[in-house]
């Protein structure tokens, strides 16, 4: 789904992601109540949605589309990025965040990788992010090794995407128990939320289990 005010950017994002053969546009939306409303009928996985749409609206709108769409993946087309907008955009909930004049490949190559439970954003912004963190404060940390078994699944799940619910429903454990486990995660590492822990597992290539099949894993009851 692409929602932004400008129709010829609408219609060749539209024609460009319908080359792709595992791809189609399923909506079009000008601004941000009519955003919402085809959500809740098309159910995108994917929702590009311009920042000038996102400003105009009050509140969180990219938190409003994750109650609407839980499952789905937003991405901010931005004229202009900087820094400290790149990181307020993850901080509220976009999975990429992209220059609307970024090369055409650029874009097909964002879906797939937010749809593969990645972060998108462009290299200089991971790159200065991640050294915000700051070498010295990273030796400074607790070594990553600290980790138990349980808490780098969690890591895991977090880097492919899930939220906090589906952890718990995955792993067979309660939701507050998915969040004892991230406090604990966050003060061996040293951050103090998602975007840091995703930019510190990308800085030091932390290794992490795979995750299980999906198919053949068991919900089960709980964990009090």
């Amino acid at each position: 789904m692409i929602a932004d005010h400008e129709a010829v950017f609408r219609f060749g994002l539209m024609k460009l992601l319908g080359l792709e053969e595992d791809m189609r546009v399923v909506a079009q939306a000008e601004q941000g109540e009519h955003l919402l409303t085809l959500a809740k009928t098309f159910h995108p996985d994917v929702v590009f949605v311009q920042a000038e749409i996102l400003s105009a609206e009050a509140g969180n709108l990219l938190a409003r589309i994750s109650q609407v769409l839980p499952r789905s993946k937003s991405i901010v087309l931005v004229t202009t990025l900087s820094e400290d907008e790149s990181m307020r955009y993850i901080k509220a909930g976009a999975a990429g965040v992209i220059l609307k004049s970024a090369e055409p490949p650029l874009f097909v190559k964002c879906v797939r990788r937010v749809m593969a439970g990645e972060l998108w954003l462009p290299k200089q912004h991971v790159a200065r992010m991640a050294k915000t963190l700051g070498e010295p404060a990273l030796t400074a940390r607790r070594p990553a090794e600290t980790l138990t078994p349980r808490e780098r699944s969690i890591v895991s799940h977090l880097m492919a995407g899930y939220r906090n619910r589906e952890v718990a429903r995955m792993l067979s454990i309660s939701e507050q128990t998915v969040k004892n486990h991230l406090r604990a995660i966050y003060d061996k590492l040293g951050v103090s939320d998602r975007l840091e822990l995703v930019l510190y597992v990308i800085h030091r290539r932390l290794e992490l289990p795979p995750l299980p099949d999906l198919a053949t894993s068991n919900p089960g009851s709980a964990e009090n």
